[in-house]
């Protein structure tokens, strides 16, 4: 089977890893070296790819471009400045790879050889270029940089210039983890003749939007024809409160020769995101959803026929979404990510509209496949993935079409990762309240021995439409809870994807409902192993996994010993005045508190109005730039526990946003996180 290749392969990998001396801990993480970007050669024989490794004591981090062949041999670390350098691609002969660097100071598109020589600079903007690429004969450049359209208050009233004052008359006054400050992404164009460029010009000039989307769209959104005679990019034209409650983003065609835009989507109301071009250049895919305000709905891959003028969706009846697509190098097939099962599998999807198999599962990998690179090497397609699993960081793996075996070919970690002793992790069907199948991967400490009891770990996902996959995180890391000596339960509760699209929707307006049942059912169900000490249960989280906590704390009726709420929702109402993505809260909870009647969600689900049934110790962690689920949820939380007399500690991070991504900020948080179980549990 494909899944005991991977398995075998990981054991062949890492030799003698159960028999290792060392246990993982918080720091070990910090060793690893994080692999992405994969960008396979045109010809299929050398792939680039990025290490970002950090330095725990310095507490920053630093990327490097990598190249390897594709048979996974002749690694080369082809960049060795101690700036980051990203975003490293191949020009369209194959013969030079250009990148970012701000070795000048700013971020600005350089080149080299294949091999690292001959670097030199070849933009010279003023600011930072963000995203870029040229177009495959190499003569036109597109890329994006932030562009100043408007005035901050010392700038309206010039004789206050040391005021820090903020004028605001709309939403979206700030997102994710920033402030609006006036400036606003936009897509450049020029031409490049091999030793100059053309005068660049704004194709979105003095219009207030962002392409790629903010907070986390990349060169993804954008892309060539392959004449470069057109660029298709992703745009979301609203403003204020109406970008606040839309997710009506659309794909826009922008003719280089004319200089006219056309809006490729309009009248398709959810989002419209990441077009691709076929290599002939006739037709254009993306990703779009169709519900207007529901940012987890199913993400069908749609098609448009330059010839005929038709755009349809090419995966109805396909009942789980597509992440990331791309055409094979005849045009015939799609490549494309799709979560099945709590995996991330690469499929093939065929054009021709007399295949008997439109659609076919590639990879079956107990792992998430994070995106892929194709090139061909004269006789067929050669793709490269990114994989990771629980028992493993992200590193590149070929993929054989045929077989849908996944081969390593990169051993980044090998020498960090491979002298540990690892968990084992099994997949566990558990039965729901409503009879249906709960897939719950439950993740055993190192040399587990069935004879004793352990405390174990309820963990409760985020999103709130997030698969518990096989991610590998470098805070909620499973290897690193079960070496600390727990056995974790991690539940794919009700309103996760890769089951269907009915099981995503089924919590929309039922967060407190038969999601919550799902995960006491998991709890329940491991806890009647003999090797669970089921008087020492624990429950944590984070966002959505940081309501459930705050709402098990009410509703647990004794099960869990000690809590962990990470960023987590507390109060509806004051969540919906504080968030800034209000088409969240108008999905998922029903619209703010004021309709009339007022939604079900308020009066049911908020877990503030269960506190009077605190009773359980509980860590309460919060960050001051969360801007998605502001820091007060997280204080009145701690006022509540504290208010009851409830055992409760409050950790606290100014500098960071709804996730901590600093390194020591990141122990900090691994052992506060631990010190509080071990006290409660152990």
């Amino acid at each position: 089977m494909k899944i005991g290749a991977i398995s075998l392969l990981i054991g062949v990998i890492f030799i003698n890893t159960t028999s290792g001396q060392n246990i993982l801990a918080p720091e070990t993480l910090w060793k690893l070296g994080w692999v992405s970007d994969p960008r396979i050669s045109s010809d299929g024989k050398t792939v680039l790819y990025n290490v970002r490794t950090y330095d725990l004591n310095a507490n920053k981090g630093k990327s490097a471009i990598y190249s390897i062949n594709a048979d996974g041999t002749g690694t080369r670390k082809i960049t060795s400045d101690s700036i980051n350098e990203t975003n490293a691609k191949w020009s369209g002969d194959g013969k030079s790879v250009t990148y970012l660097s701000g070795k000048s100071g700013s971020s600005q598109i350089w080149t080299m050889n294949p091999d690292g020589n001959n670097r030199k600079q070849l933009t010279h903007i003023d600011g930072d270029i963000s995203n870029y690429s040229f177009s495959n004969n190499g003569l036109m450049l597109w890329y994006t940089t932030d562009v100043k359209l408007d005035k901050a208050a010392n700038e309206v009233y010039p004789d206050l210039p040391k005021t820090s004052g903020r004028i605001v008359d709309d939403l979206m006054y700030r997102h994710w983890d920033t402030w609006a400050d006036g400036t606003y992404s936009h897509v450049f164009v020029c031409k490049y003749d091999n030793s100059t460029f053309s005068p660049a010009k704004d194709i979105m000039q003095d219009e207030r939007y962002d392409s790629p989307l903010k907070p986390f769209g990349g060169d993804e959104q954008i892309s060539f024809s392959p004449d470069g005679k057109l660029l298709a990019y992703t745009c979301k034209k609203q403003t204020g409160k109406e970008y606040a409650t839309s997710t009506n983003s659309d794909i826009y065609l922008y003719n280089i020769q004319d200089g006219i835009t056309t809006d490729l989507t309009e009248g398709m109301l959810g989002y419209d995101i990441n077009p691709v071009f076929s290599p002939d250049g006739s037709k254009l895919i993306w990703q779009s959803m169709k519900t207007p305000g529901y940012e987890a709905d199913r993400n069908r891959l749609f098609i448009y026929d330059f010839k005929t003028k038709e755009k349809k969706e090419l995966t109805i009846g396909y009942d789980n979404n597509v992440e990331t697509a791309s055409f094979s190098h005849d045009d015939k097939m799609i490549y494309f990510i799709s979560g099945i099962n709590a995996t991330e599998e690469l499929f093939s999807l065929d054009l021709n509209p007399k295949a008997k198999q439109k659609i076919r599962q590639i990879t079956n990998d107990v792992a998430d496949h994070l995106g892929f690179t194709i090139g061909f090497n004269g006789k067929e397609d050669v793709v490269v993935t990114a994989l990771q699993s629980i028992s493993l960081p992200t590193e590149l793996f070929k993929i054989d079409l045929k077989t849908g075996t996944s081969k390593q070919i990169t051993f980044t970690n090998k020498d960090v990762w491979g002298n540990l002793k690892l968990a084992q992790v099994r997949k566990r069907m558990v039965k729901a309240t409503d009879g249906k199948d709960i897939l719950t991967w439950v993740i055993y400490p190192p040399d587990f021995d069935s004879t004793k009891k352990y405390p174990a770990l309820l963990y409760c996902q985020g999103g709130p439409q997030g698969t518990v996959s096989q991610f590998f995180s470098y805070r909620w890391n499973f290897q690193l809870m079960a070496a600390k000596g727990y056995i974790v339960v991690a539940p794919n509760r009700r309103g996760l994807p890769s089951f269907g699209q009915k099981w995503n929707d089924d919590i929309t307006e039922d967060w407190g409902g038969q999601a919550m049942k799902d995960l006491l059912s998991a709890i329940d169900d491991v806890a009647k192993e003999p090797y669970v000490n089921k008087d020492k249960l624990g429950a944590v989280g984070a966002s959505f996994g940081g309501y459930s906590v705050y709402w098990l704390a009410g509703n647990h009726k004794h099960r869990f010993k000690a809590f962990i709420a990470h960023d987590g929702v507390f109060n509806f109402e004051s969540m919906y005045g504080g968030t800034e993505e209000l088409w969240f809260p108008n999905h998922d909870i029903g619209g703010p508190y004021w309709k009339t009647p007022e939604p079900e969600s308020y009066k049911k689900f908020s877990p503030h109005l269960f506190v009077n049934n605190w009773d359980t110790p509980i860590l309460i962690i919060h960050n001051e730039k969360d801007f998605r689920v502001p820091v007060d949820q997280g204080m009145e939380a701690f006022t509540a526990a504290q208010m009851h007399n409830v055992p409760s500690r409050w950790l606290y991070f100014p500098d960071e946003n709804h996730w901590v991504t600093k390194p020591q900020n990141s122990v900090l948080w691994q052992r506060v996180f631990f010190d509080w179980l071990d006290r409660y549990l152990k």
